[in-house]
């Protein structure tokens, strides 16, 4: 009876000191987080201070997304021996140099992507090569003069066109005096009302500059291990509501680890000259004039893993 009193009272002193030790080192771990979190809001402090002082900015993160794929006697798809493959991949940099008295803010965008079907049956497909699908490329550079503390008078060139296909073929640039508003950190408002659209294009009796007004908005920001980047920029057209138009994208991106992680981007735009354009492409027998298409709306999404510089 006496060894098993002493066989129960030990067990009873492990559990006891085993209890002991785990609160004791909650105790540690929770005193070192909070010296951890303290040290951290001062690192925060100090790197605001510094994002505070002027000078250049700069960033770069984007998308790569793919697939590949193999099909053999799949019959219950119209072609059951195929090969396809597809790759796209976005790139979003800036470089801001910020000064007390002025700033200037430059950014480019592109989104491309190609994609590869290989018809085994059908001896007489494009099977060698990747085709254009997804072809966006933008750039812009605005400058501005501070007349307070959220507001300056501006100048704004941007550039928009493809360049997997048709390049410039169209292409738009913009060109525009005004103001820029920056109610809050990182979001960018522009309102130029003397702006010119240049228009490139091969098919002068479609497409066709005009002198309209020009906005655009730009948030741009990280937060902890998320980047994000939306851009709204629209052009409105003096001469008539046919010649407008307006483009949103947006990239949004998460690191798992180091420099990687995962990216997800979409856009949409609205573009009755394009339109009109790809209709008499099609079938010029059907459409004559703007009255004569739908301007559907255009959209393009990529989803893969995600790079930062």
């Amino acid at each position: 009876m006496k060894k098993v009193l002493l066989v129960v009272s030990l067990f009873f002193g492990v559990i006891s000191i085993n209890a002991q030790t785990k609160e004791e080192l909650q105790a540690k771990k929770a005193e070192k987080q909070a010296e951890a979190n303290a040290a951290q809001a001062e690192a925060n402090k100090l790197q605001a201070q510094i994002d505070a002082l002027p000078g250049w900015r700069t960033g770069a993160f984007g998308t790569i997304g793919g697939s590949l794929s193999n099909f053999n006697n799949w019959y219950a798809q119209g072609t059951p021996n195929n090969s396809s493959g597809n790759i796209g991949f976005t790139f979003n940099a800036f470089a801001n140099l910020i000064e007390d008295k002025f700033f200037w803010r430059n950014s480019l965008t592109t989104n491309l992507a190609w994609v590869k079907l290989d018809d085994k049956d059908n001896g007489t497909d494009d099977d060698d090569s990747f085709e254009p699908t997804t072809d966006v490329f933008n750039i812009s550079s605005l400058y501005g003069r501070n007349i307070a503390k959220n507001l300056a008078v501006s100048g704004l060139l941007e550039y928009r066109t493809t360049i997997l296909n048709n390049f410039n073929d169209p292409g738009y640039l913009d060109l525009g005096v005004g103001a820029t508003w920056t109610p809050i950190e990182n979001l960018i408002v522009v309102i130029h009302p003397l702006n010119y659209n240049f228009v490139f294009a091969d098919n002068d009796a479609v497409f066709d500059s005009s002198m309209g007004a020009k906005i655009v908005a730009d948030y741009t920001r990280q937060i902890g291990a998320i980047n994000f980047k939306t851009n709204f920029s629209t052009f409105q057209s003096y001469k008539s509501s046919d010649l407008s138009n307006w483009t949103w994208t947006n990239s949004f991106s998460y690191t798992l680890w180091k420099m990687i992680g995962v990216g997800f981007d979409f856009g949409l735009r609205s573009n009755k000259q394009e339109a009109l354009n790809y209709a008499l492409a099609q079938d010029p027998a059907t459409a004559t004039g703007f009255d004569d298409v739908d301007n559907d709306l255009q959209s393009y999404y990529t989803i893969g893993l995600s790079y930062k510089f």
